[in-house]
């Protein structure tokens, strides 16, 4: 997986990706220094560059200080909590889909207004990185994680303790905005500890982190749902989230080159009082609010010129979508055909896990195809050669909903439909490598901007497809309704083949896409 590949979920600012600081190798301070300058200062803070005191002197690390030349230990650490927090945010999404009885019961609602709960998450979840994502290239990826997840985890007391429908779904909705950095930033801090040669098993195992949150939401919300109230949902969520934020605050380093050089920039000047010592950081000239307008309406301009990154945008939108709306036709499938309790219909999600977590085994196999792809272009194949991965997604997902859709009869034993669901796990995550690989090599100039409007398209579907999942399943039945979603993700499956082979000519004419 080459690094392009990698930066999946968090670019630098649109027009800085080729030169920002933490995206380019560590390399000696002499090499980088400005060309009017050419003595290497040598002191116990580090490697600076410039000439005659009172003169600007720019501040970079020294190899010790490279985030990836930490203890293999600490990085991997600093990997599992990253992960295990993404992955309890996410999580918390799908969690909510088992408590809709206890919702109904407490607050007088019906079970169309109490689907909200998880609708209203996710939207928060899609709106967040718009700010979150800006904000980490000012103040490091460490303080908007432990922000983040300080404000989760006191919003979701809100949750917990709402006295009533409407305090429920605002703090739900804040929360999923405060929980959604691990959607924008995270990937970046994978980058950030690894390198080149390291980093692909790393990678996949964080870009797997939101896929299972959802997944494994089920599993443990539906036996508290079974044998005790829905608030102890959400008391379980506060104990996760405590002991993520305690592990964020203490664990985890700063990572992100840029804030590390202005932070020994600043301790410089302050041990030294000459202020000519800096970093890029200090002389940026954008402020932190222009960069948010600019990554607010940059995704919209590329999704409404750009029909390359829509179409692929509206398939990965519809394939989060349909996973979200599992969440109402599972019960529906299995408590009222097979005749399921909550704690086993939960379980029954455990069919996609599997098929996520069993694409990890082929990573060898997809970054040989793209080595000998590599080297058929000298090293710099178009970005078209990312799409391959996405072969298979789109041949698998609509096998597993044609399949699931038609063992969804009583008859059927009901280990059949579980087995059907794992193909789409699997396929699920071969889209999105696809899609967002594809995304920030082919937009590489404007990839922050091109990954939001992805971010936002999906967010939009998933919140909004369980809204109509009863009412479709109640008019078509269980058959008829995946048949439907099977029948429009058949639709969207020629795309990568389609942009595979057209994708160079409809880029010579696009006015965000790299030519």
């Amino acid at each position: 997986m080459s690094r392009d590949a990698r930066n999946l979920t968090t670019m630098p600012n649109d027009g800085d990706l080729e030169k920002s600081p933490a995206s380019q190798p560590m390399t000696p301070a002499i090499s980088q220094a400005p060309s009017h300058t050419s003595t290497l200062i040598g002191t116990n803070a580090g490697a600076l560059v410039g000439d005659e005191k009172g003169k600007d002197k720019e501040v970079f690390l020294d190899q010790s200080e490279d985030p990836k030349r930490l203890p293999k230990a600490r990085k991997w650490l600093s990997l599992f909590i990253i992960c295990t927090a993404a992955i309890c945010v996410t999580c918390d999404s799908s969690a909510a889909g088992f408590t809709e009885k206890g919702l109904q019961e407490s607050f007088g609602i019906s079970h169309e207004v109490a689907i909200l709960s998880i609708s209203l998450f996710i939207a928060g979840l899609g709106i967040g990185p718009l700010l979150l994502g800006p904000m980490s290239e000012y103040f490091g990826r460490s303080r908007v994680y432990i922000a983040s997840y300080f404000f989760l985890f006191v919003l979701t007391f809100g949750v917990a303790f709402a006295p009533n429908a409407p305090v429920h779904f605002v703090f739900r909705f804040i929360s999923g905005f405060s929980g959604s950095a691990f959607l924008s930033v995270a990937g970046g801090s994978v980058t950030d500890l690894f390198a080149d040669h390291e980093v692909a098993i790393p990678m996949a195992m964080y870009s797997l982190s939101p896929f299972l949150g959802p997944i494994i939401g089920p599993l443990f919300s539906g036996f508290i749902n079974q044998n005790t109230t829905w608030r102890w949902t959400y008391y379980a969520l506060l104990i996760w989230q405590a002991v993520e934020f305690i592990c964020l605050a203490t664990m985890v380093p700063e990572t992100y080159e840029p804030v590390l050089r202005q932070r020994k920039a600043a301790k410089i000047r302050k041990e030294t009082g000459d202020q000519g010592y800096y970093a890029p950081l200090d002389n940026r000239g954008r402020s932190v609010l222009q960069a948010v307008i600019i990554s607010c309406y940059k995704p919209f301009e590329i999704l409404a010129f750009e029909p390359m990154a829509l179409l692929l945008d509206i398939w990965s939108a519809l394939l989060l979508g349909i996973l979200y709306l599992t969440f109402q036709a599972f019960p529906i499938i299995f408590e009222q055909v097979h005749g399921f309790n909550e704690q086993s219909t939960g379980l029954t999600f455990l069919g996609m896990g599997i098929g996520m977590v069993g694409t990890i085994a082929t990573q060898p196999f997809f970054r040989k195809i793209q080595r000998k792809r590599a080297e058929k272009y000298d090293g710099k194949p178009p970005p078209e050669t990312r799409l391959i991965v996405g072969f298979v997604g789109a041949i698998l997902v609509p096998i597993s909903l044609f399949w699931l859709a038609f063992t969804t009869y009583k008859k059927v034993h009901w280990i059949v439909p579980i087995i059907a669901s794992i193909p789409f796990g699997s396929g699920i995550v071969f889209v999105y490598t696809a899609v967002f690989t594809y995304l920030v090599v082919a937009y590489r100039m404007y990839a922050a901007s091109a990954m939001a409007g992805n971010s936002f398209l999906r967010s939009s579907f998933a919140a909004v497809f369980p809204l109509f999942a009863t009412p479709m399943f109640d008019r078509l039945g269980t058959v008829g309704a995946v048949a439907l979603l099977a029948g429009l993700s058949t639709i969207m499956a020629p795309l990568p083949f389609l942009f595979f082979k057209y994708g160079a000519r409809l880029r010579q004419h696009s006015r965000f896409a790299s030519s």
